[in-house]
Formats: C-alpha cells, structure tokens, sequence
C-alpha cells in the first residue's frame, strides 16, 4: 500500500483524465493521494476535487511562485479554510531562489504566515525550497522557537545540512522522482540516512516523472517506482517501504485517518 503525498490533479496533465489516472493508481498499489494548493485562491477546485473522490485529500497554501500575489492571504484566512472536513494540510509555501518568481521577501512573508497557520491548527505544512537551504533552516529554527509546528520537506532536493536541521525540528522529508535519477546521489544518500518514521514518498505529478518515465507526464500510479528505488537504496522490500511510508503519512497527516 502506497500514498502519493503531493500532487497536483487540478493540472490540466491530469485533471483531463481523472477517472483513468486514479483507475490506474489504484491498479499500482496507491490507495491514497493529496492534491496539493497552489493558489489559496483556487481553494474551491481542490476542496471539490477532494470532495469527489474518497481517497483524495487537499491542503491549502500558496506556492512560493505566487507569493506576491497572495499578499492579502492572511494566516487566519488559511487557518478558516483549512477546517473543511477534506482539507488535511497547509501548503505548500516557501523558498524558491532557483525561479525566483517571486521577490524573496514576498516568499519569506508568506512562509511564516503559513507556519503560523500550522502551529495554529497542528496541521502539517507542506514546505517547498529551492535552493535556499540556509534561509530555509533559519526561518524554521527561529519560528520553531516560537512554537513547534508539523512539517515536511516536499520533493526534497537540498543537501545533507538541511536535511539534518529539518530532522532536528521534528520535520520529515518527502521524495520525488528524482531520487531516481542518476545524478541525485546526495539526494539518495539522505534517502538512506532519513530515520525510519520521518520519510515519505510522492510524485509531485505532472512533474518529474521517475525513472522509466523520465520526461512524461508524472501520475500518482508512478510513486511505485520511486518508492522501489527508496527501497533499493535503503536496503528494504518495497513492501516495507510502503508500510512505513504509510504509517508516517498517517502519523503527520493525521487528519485524513489513516493508520
């Protein structure tokens, strides 16, 4: 049993085909998935998305690209739509230094607005960063000691010292596609070290499609290959992998009732 801990079916790559692309994550083992908010904007279409389909799940959040478009989202408007019964996380916001799509203090503002919003409701935030490692942990420790608060790593691609600093807080971390590809050894080797009840897998689809499907539309159905190749890394059966990965899924988004 495996669940797709962030994609993104509102896509136009997977929202033209929906009924097929959960039909075929059924058939690969992936009992679960959360389509994830970009804009707090478009909160509606995930929530009715989530509404649909029992065993999809949404957040709300603003991606880090839209920042300064989301200036007015304040952290009691995220905390207010966050209580619709399908909506189990915060998110994603954050960092993105690699686009920068967005003026950085933008990013920064809305991130701690998002933080808040998960100390608030103990719901976990889906964190983006992109090549922003050290402001990412600094924000983290410093709004940490104002309050813990639940969080992942999505689609982690940061190096070891981010990985070590997010553990330290009580983060977990989430990986992609890409800890399948030939160059992502450091990604890998934090695969290898992450402690056993702090890791997830997801695809981050239509994005970053795994390896054998690198460069095609990535579908939850995919998350198969990635958790294979967390499995090879870590030394596990896939099976176990799935067991962990859905207990850790179940232990942070609680809010879906998974065990």
């Amino acid at each position: 049993m495996l669940i797709d801990s962030h994609c993104h079916l509102d896509f136009e790559a997977l929202s033209a085909d929906l009924d097929g692309v959960l039909a075929r994550a059924e058939a690969a083992g992936v009992t679960g998935m959360v389509t994830i908010s970009t804009r707090v904007d478009n909160f509606s279409t995930y929530a009715a998305l989530a509404e649909r389909f029992a065993n999809v799940w949404c957040s709300v959040g603003t991606h880090p690209h839209n920042a300064d478009q989301e200036l007015h989202i304040q952290t009691e408007d995220l905390v207010r739509l966050s209580a619709h019964e399908r909506c189990v996380a915060i998110g994603e916001a954050g960092l993105d230094y690699f686009y920068d799509n967005a003026p950085r203090d933008a990013q920064a503002t809305g991130l701690r607005r998002h933080i808040a919003a998960a100390r608030i409701t103990n719901l976990p935030l889906i964190i983006h960063s992109r090549q922003a490692d050290e402001d990412m942990a600094a924000i983290l420790e410093e709004e940490a000691g104002q309050g813990a608060f639940p969080f992942v790593l999505h689609c982690f691609t940061a190096g070891m010292e981010l990985a070590q600093r997010a553990l330290a807080l009580g983060g977990y971390i989430s990986f992609s596609g890409i800890v399948t590809f030939k160059n992502a050894q450091e990604i890998q080797e934090v695969a290898r070290i992450v402690p056993a009840d702090r890791y997830l897998v997801e695809t981050d689809a239509p994005y970053l499609a795994p390896i054998p499907h690198r460069g095609q539309s990535n579908e939850p159905s995919f998350v198969r290959h990635t958790a294979e190749k967390v499995a090879e890394i870590r030394g596990l059966s896939l099976e176990q992998v799935g067991r962990e990965t859905t207990a850790n899924f179940g232990r942070l988004f609680a809010k879906t009732g998974v065990s």
